[in-house]
């Protein structure tokens, strides 16, 4: 049984933060202590009350950093890493010039392994304990992804992309191989360790109606599995989905039409809905994954964040990176570009709330909050140290913070990977390619 005490200031969320001030919303220790014993979290709290626990653990101290859960991200697409910064163009033309092209490559499943490895390395450096990934149309993409990601321990959601119609010859399946592949890969992976299959029809565009049967018959047949798709990101892509299935009310309409909403579904994007739309996705309780870096490198819009969360049906909200639509694979840097779109909608998002979101949050968008994304006892011990005097830049900045929130406020706005002093996994100092190789 390994046994280590983390020493240093602790925070974690309790619910939702009002306010800035709504210091009842988390918990913080000024000298605060994980007792992390095998895999889970033990302990908790003040360092005197937890050091009297901990027997002959080893003690680890990160004074005076931030100990935190570990980041989740909501919605990545792991073929892309390769042409993450490819410039100038919309969604579908991106998609058409830049990704299908790059995802053929992942029918050779050495180059899935490479790129899941490296992948899994930049989320390490960056924070990020626990993805929902995209992997590419092949099955053997996903099965390299899971296979890095439980040599590594961690608790990762993932699938192979359906897609049957509207791209290359090499990035399609068909309605039969789509079930068939996906059921092979809940069959292998699904509960293996910490692993989780997610039925992934890509959006409504690549898959045919056939196809789209097929997802709502894995949906019902595994009730318990996440399913993550895209919605309403780009006005071309729901004006094509329109056209590809003219009886459908609205976008939204047809994934509820094959059985696919529910709370356990991720709706990547989501910028341009309709109020029906948003009714609908509320009443089932669905996801709506908020992906500000993408929205605004491909110049899709700005996703209503307030207006979704305080409406009367309100939307569960997830954050997430995206990748390669994405500029980064910072959540920290996420949540910077989050709080910019919230203001240009009118609203302010306080420094809290955005790590209330990016842990506590989207566990429970991910329902995956008994295991991880808190410091409770006897969840996953997923952690995450920050250091708010990571740079020169910070460290002067810091001079002149005085509370937890500016401090907070100054990590999302000027951290990145270099503010990630230590990542914990399953209780184990998490170490990169580069890492082990040393």
């Amino acid at each position: 049984m390994t046994t280590t005490l983390l020493r240093g200031r602790t925070l974690s969320f309790l619910r939702w933060p009002d306010s800035a001030d709504d210091h009842g919303s988390y918990a913080y220790e000024e000298d605060g202590a994980v007792l992390m014993r095998d895999g889970k979290i033990a302990a908790v709290g003040a360092y005197a009350q937890v050091a009297a626990q901990a027997g002959g653990a080893k003690v680890v101290d990160h004074r005076p950093h931030l100990i935190l859960p570990g980041f989740i991200d909501a919605h990545v697409h792991i073929p892309q890493m390769q042409i993450i910064a490819a410039y100038g163009a919309e969604l579908l033309e991106w998609l058409n010039k830049y990704t299908f092209p790059e995802e053929t490559r992942f029918i050779d499943a050495q180059h899935g392994r490479r790129i899941s490895r490296l992948f899994l390395d930049e989320m390490v450096r960056h924070g990020t304990t626990t993805v929902a990934a995209y992997c590419s149309v092949h099955k053997q993409s996903a099965e390299a992804f899971f296979a890095e990601s439980h040599d590594r321990n961690m608790l990762n959601i993932a699938g192979k992309v359906m897609m049957d119609r509207n791209a290359p010859d090499g990035v399609l399946d068909t309605p039969q191989t789509s079930y068939d592949d996906t059921k092979a890969l809940i069959a292998e992976w699904h509960g293996r360790g910490r692993q989780h299959v997610a039925i992934t029809p890509r959006f409504a565009i690549t898959s045919s109606p056939e196809q789209m049967e097929m997802a709502g018959q894995l949906a019902r047949e595994h009730p318990d599995l996440h399913i993550q798709t895209h919605l309403s990101e780009n006005h071309a892509e729901i004006a094509f989905t329109q056209e590809l299935y003219p009886w459908s009310r609205d976008y939204t309409d047809v994934y509820e039409h094959y059985g696919l909403l529910g709370k356990r579904t991720l709706l990547g994007h989501c910028i341009h809905l309709s109020e029906r739309e948003s009714d609908a996705i509320s009443e089932h309780g669905s996801i709506a994954v908020f992906c500000p870096t993408s929205n605004l490198f491909l110049g899709s819009g700005l996703f209503d964040y307030q207006r979704y969360r305080k409406r009367d049906k309100p939307l569960r909200i997830a954050t997430a990176t995206d990748v390669g639509g994405g500029t980064n694979y910072s959540m920290l840097r996420t949540m910077d570009e989050a709080y910019k779109v919230i203001a240009l909608n009118g609203e302010k998002l306080n420094p809290l709330a955005s790590y209330w979101q990016l842990t506590r949050g989207n566990a429970e968008s991910l329902s995956i909050s008994d295991k991880v994304g808190t410091l409770d006892v006897g969840t996953d011990a997923d952690i995450v140290v920050l250091d708010a005097r990571a740079t020169p830049g910070m460290r002067l900045r810091m001079e002149r913070t005085a509370t937890l929130a500016e401090e907070l406020f100054l990590l999302q706005t000027l951290g990145d990977d270099r503010a990630v002093v230590e990542v914990y996994v399953a209780g184990k100092a998490a170490k990169t390619t580069m890492d082990r190789a040393a």
